[in-house]
Parts: C-alpha cells; structure tokens; sequence
C-alpha cells in the first residue's frame, strides 16, 4: 500500500497564505509586510471554497480548508509595528 506523503507545515503555512491573500481575505501591512485580517466575510469563503475545491498536493479537502482556518485564526486586524 503506498501512503501519500503529507507536505510539510511550511509549505500548507504558505499555501494557505497565498490563497488568502488571492482571495482578498487577507493584505499585508504596506511599510512592514506584515499580514493583517480584511474581515471580511466573504473573502473568507471563498478562501474556504477554494481550499475545498483544489486543496494542496497531499491534503484532502478538509484538511486545505483547516489549515485555511488556522492560518486566517492567527491574523490580526492590525500591524504589530505599526502600534
């Protein structure tokens, strides 16, 4: 039986990044990069359909849409520089 290698937490990390951030969910802070929370409702499920729909190489659809989750859980509305 071959077992499927999952990908690494770096890699599902910056997916799911790059995948919020194309769906609008997310923006970076202009003067310090950091990524900041658009809070806006839609955005987040489209992030969500999109991780279901074409999940990354090696999760299942509910695993892209958890790790989504996470990464959109450990944004803030605001800069951490920026304070």
């Amino acid at each position: 039986m071959l077992k499927r290698k999952q990908p690494d937490f770096q890699t599902v990390d910056r997916w799911a990044t790059s995948l919020l951030l194309e769906a609008g969910a997310i923006h970076k802070c202009d003067q310090h990069g950091w990524a900041k929370d658009r809070t806006d409702p839609h955005a987040r499920n489209e992030a969500a359909r999109i991780a279901r729909e074409a999940p990354l190489a090696g999760l299942s659809p509910e695993q892209a849409v958890a790790a989504v989750r996470e990464v959109l859980d450990s944004v803030g509305d605001t800069c951490p520089e920026c304070r």
